[in-house]
């Protein structure tokens, strides 16, 4: 284990798994103090609830599903289109922090290149593909390069049509993800707030949620030819 992971359980920003707190204990003669400790932590305080541990788990998760309202999901977006999102922020940043910003977006999408590759399923709604704000090359090569995505074999990308009878992500986006320790983990991000649950009962509800937009969403053939149509190239 490297010492960014050991500073990590240290400073209070991963959780102290059970089994490696035992490994701990008999290395340090601790006499079973931490794996005491781990016990005793109650279940809703194991997981902090900030952005930049998210992006830990999520750089370290087994599998990931997330839905888009607004944009194109962070992990997928061109260096230009991530410029031109955080560029829309108001209060606006200025130039130099709105740089560091898609230095660290794109930074996240190493996830794409790690081994052992990530299960990754994505949804997000047509309304973003056929958007007029913004530059419309920006979008287009956007888009182009989600049809390169689609065929990587460990990610299955859905686009969610405008016209649809009943949509049951009518609250907002979400990402779902599955940790290395197969605990579960769900982050939810609004105006203002942001929060990631990892009591069972709130992340069941919204794998219920998650299971229902998958059979609303266009399949993954069809969502594959609606890119297509949106190129020219069908």
């Amino acid at each position: 284990m490297d010492e960014d992971t050991i500073a990590s359980i240290e400073q209070g920003r991963r959780p102290l798994q059970l089994d490696f707190a035992i490994q701990l204990d008999e290395l340090l003669d601790t006499k079973g103090a931490l794996q005491v400790a781990v016990a005793k932590v109650p279940q809703k305080e194991r997981f902090p609830a900030f952005v930049q541990d998210f992006v830990e788990y999520e750089q370290e998760a087994v599998s990931l599903f997330g839905y888009e309202t607004q944009v194109v999901p962070g992990l997928l977006q061109t260096e230009a289109y991530a410029r031109f999102v955080f560029s829309c922020l108001f209060p606006p940043i200025d130039e130099g922090e709105l740089e560091e910003w898609v230095t660290a977006r794109l930074d996240r999408q190493k996830l794409l290149a790690r081994k052992p590759r990530p299960v990754l399923h994505l949804l997000l709604e047509e309304s973003i593909l056929c958007s007029e704000i913004g530059d419309p090359v920006v979008l287009r090569e956007q888009i182009r390069h989600l049809r390169q995505c689609v065929e990587l074999p460990f990610l299955d990308l859905q686009i969610m049509p405008m016209r649809l009878p009943k949509h049951a992500g009518l609250a907002g986006p979400m990402v779902l993800l599955e940790t290395a320790d197969h605990d579960h983990l769900a982050y939810v991000e609004g105006q203002l707030t942001s929060f990631l649950h990892d009591d069972p009962d709130d992340v069941s509800v919204l794998q219920l949620k998650c299971g229902m937009l998958r059979s609303q969403a266009l399949s993954i053939e069809k969502s594959t030819r609606l890119l297509d149509e949106l190129l020219g190239e069908r």
